[in-house]
């Protein structure tokens, strides 16, 4: 780094160390706001009138920058959208068709034992209670086939045809939680029983569950196409259809409410960027600039406000002629923001003036000539200031 500038700043953190006051003023306001966000507590001097900031949890009583920021933006011409929340989406009904039924609660039929030995004696006495039963069907008498179906089960437990022909009664006597139970049970033996996912599929049509009674119903159809089957499914399909195409539809309103969503954070956070840029460009605007010839390789802009700690504001009417020896006429023209053609550097790499600079009676006597240089006259009597006046005086004019 440029030795050079190092030594400039390490002038100016200690005339800030000396004089705090210094950065009260509002064109280093940046740099004041630097030392805040590393944790740095500054004392009240560093403020100037302003303020000081209100830390550890203390809400400062200054307008929202963000709405200075939106204000910026408006002034430029860059429009951002509200980030307003959308309202929730409210899903409307689906007219659906066909008659369903209350669900049965009845306590869950008697299921086999699938651990007890299966004898021929066994197969051939549950054959003949599943005859039993289907006669009893034929008569209408639906609860003693039930009866002779559970007996057929009990002797048979791994016949899945003995649980789906139980499951197909139920159906019947419109009880399709206990089929559904019976066609499970008959589908975990058989994974292939027709007749296990014709009754599954029919069961969840009474209950409503048209998606998931289309599913069993058209596998059925495929192991063992029946009339019933395809009576069944001309009536569920159409629902599932409509069920179907109801979620895709708000599926895709809330994918498409996430998508504006998403797009209203982008513009927000882009338009914090350009919020961000547009107060930079300000701030860099309004901030003195250092003109042409002043303290060449120092500070990019010049010392914003004048030589810290000792010149505030530049040199107002220059040095009037007032000490002997001096300049008539004296330096015309205020100069803020920095000193114009005038090299600095011959003051800050002079040894004497820089230890004259530490001490608080010269700097003290120096910031009182720049405020009103009538009162040179008042500091050529003080052995400490008169020296120092008088070699800058020479820098100004310029070492031969």
């Amino acid at each position: 780094m440029d030795a050079a500038k190092v030594k400039q700043l390490m002038l100016f953190i200690e005339q800030c160390r000396s004089n705090p006051a210094i950065l009260g003023d509002p064109s280093i306001a940046f740099f004041r706001d630097y030392l805040e966000s590393l944790g740095a507590k500054l004392p009240d001097a560093a403020y100037g009138h302003e303020e000081p900031s209100k830390s550890h949890g203390q809400k400062s009583q200054v307008p929202d920058e963000g709405d200075e920021d939106m204000q910026d933006l408006e002034e430029e011409g860059i429009h951002v959208q509200e980030n307003e929340e959308e309202p929730e989406i409210v899903e409307s009904d689906i007219e659906l068709e066909g008659e369903t039924v209350e669900p049965d609660n009845d306590p869950p039929q008697k299921m086999g034992d699938p651990s007890v030995e299966i004898t021929e004696e066994s197969r051939d006495a549950s054959q003949i209670s599943k005859a039993k039963a289907m006669e009893a069907i034929s008569e209408g008498n639906l609860e003693e086939a039930i009866d002779h179906l559970t007996n057929a089960i009990v002797l048979n437990p791994t016949s899945a045809i003995m649980y789906a022909t139980r499951a197909s009664v139920f159906i019947k006597m419109k009880k399709p939680n206990a089929a559904i139970r019976d066609a499970n049970a008959a589908l975990e033996i058989n994974p292939d029983s027709a007749k296990g996912y014709k009754s599954r599929g029919m069961a969840r049509a009474m209950l409503g569950q048209w998606e998931e009674a289309a599913k069993d119903l058209h596998v059925a159809s495929r192991l063992d196409y029946d009339e019933e089957i395809a009576a069944t499914l001309k009536m569920v399909e159409p629902n599932a259809h409509k069920i179907e195409e109801h979620h895709r539809k708000y599926e895709r309103l809330h994918k498409e409410r996430e998508e504006r969503r998403l797009e209203r954070e982008r513009q927000r956070r882009r338009a914090e960027a350009q919020a961000a840029y547009v107060k930079a460009k300000k701030q860099e605007q309004s901030s003195p600039r250092r003109p042409t010839g002043g303290m060449p390789g120092g500070m990019p802009g010049g010392m914003p406000g004048g030589f810290p700690g000792a010149m505030p504001g530049g040199m107002p009417g220059g040095f009037p002629g007032a000490m002997p020896g001096g300049m008539p006429g004296g330096f015309p023209g205020a100069m803020p923001g920095g000193m114009p053609n005038i090299d600095m550097s011959k003051i800050l790499n002079d040894p004497e003036l820089m230890a004259a600079f530490k001490d608080p009676e010269v700097m003290a006597a120096l910031q009182d000539v720049m405020s009103n240089p009538a009162n040179i006259a008042k500091h050529q009597s003080n052995p400490k200031v008169a020296p120092v006046i008088a070699k800058m005086m020479g820098k100004f004019a310029g070492d031969k």
